[in-house]
């Protein structure tokens, strides 16, 4: 469904912070084209109203409780069942990594919690249209990863991509790899799902300080160097 100017376009809110989410629902509500009907903590409160009364915009935060689904699951669970809902992203931490992976899981756009109201307002709009909407900065970042991916014939950081596929691990995903622990294993499923190491500190109650660590000993485990690095493996696993 695309919004058009003959109606309000009607926009669910969901974040679980609750000065955040009625700041919002308020601020919203007050351009004359837009109608918030409702503002939600979790995303079970979220799917169960969406069932009774849909919306055409859900504008959701990545990174949700620790007890919630959130990030990637999320996106491609509410594409699966409200296939008509546009999705539009927030979040407070990301990266042009995290951002490529939601647009590629679904959403229609992605804003950081510290870019200007004006501007969500303007990436709403841009979705309603039926537009994707980009941050310039983050357009620039996403254009020089694509620059950065590996070419025919040529040398490039995806080389330990293609070592991990000569010899495939039995598990379907790197954070299933038996060398990490528990803990490692947590903050790695994270990762690939695009969470930062601020937001995993969030979501479990660690300092950033004890996440930086468990990611870092999961890199050397997984001989690699990077998030981007991590992500091409780990596609390059789930091809084979």
């Amino acid at each position: 469904m695309t919004w058009t100017l003959a109606s309000a376009m009607r926009i669910a809110l969901l974040d679980d912070h609750a000065v955040v989410r009625y700041g919002l629902a308020k601020r919203l509500a007050e351009e004359p084209d837009f109608e918030v009907v409702g503002a939600f903590a979790t995303s079970k409160e979220l799917m169960t109203a969406l069932r009774a009364s849909p919306a055409d915009l859900l504008l959701i935060d990545y990174s949700l409780g620790s007890n919630d689904i959130d990030g990637l699951n999320l996106i491609r669970a509410l594409r699966v069942r409200f296939p008509r809902s546009k999705i539009l992203v927030t979040s407070a931490h990301h990266n042009a990594a995290t951002v490529a992976m939601a647009m590629k899981a679904g959403a229609r756009g992605f804003v950081g919690k510290s870019q200007e109201l004006g501007e969500l307002i303007q990436a709403i709009r841009t979705i309603g249209l039926g537009r994707e909407y980009h941050n310039a900065a983050l357009t620039r970042e996403l254009a020089a990863m694509q620059v950065s991916e590996p070419v025919s014939g040529g040398k490039s950081e995806a080389r330990p991509a293609r070592r991990a596929r000569a010899t495939p691990p039995s598990s379907d995903s790197l954070s299933d790899m038996p060398n990490l622990s528990p803990r490692e294993r947590e903050v790695l499923r994270c990762c690939l799902d695009g969470l930062s190491v601020t937001d995993i500190a969030d979501k479990f109650a660690r300092s950033v300080k004890t996440i930086s660590g468990q990611k870092q000993s999961a890199f050397r485990k997984l001989g690699v160097r990077s998030d981007n690095e991590l992500f091409k493996i780990e596609y390059q696993i789930k091809d084979l």
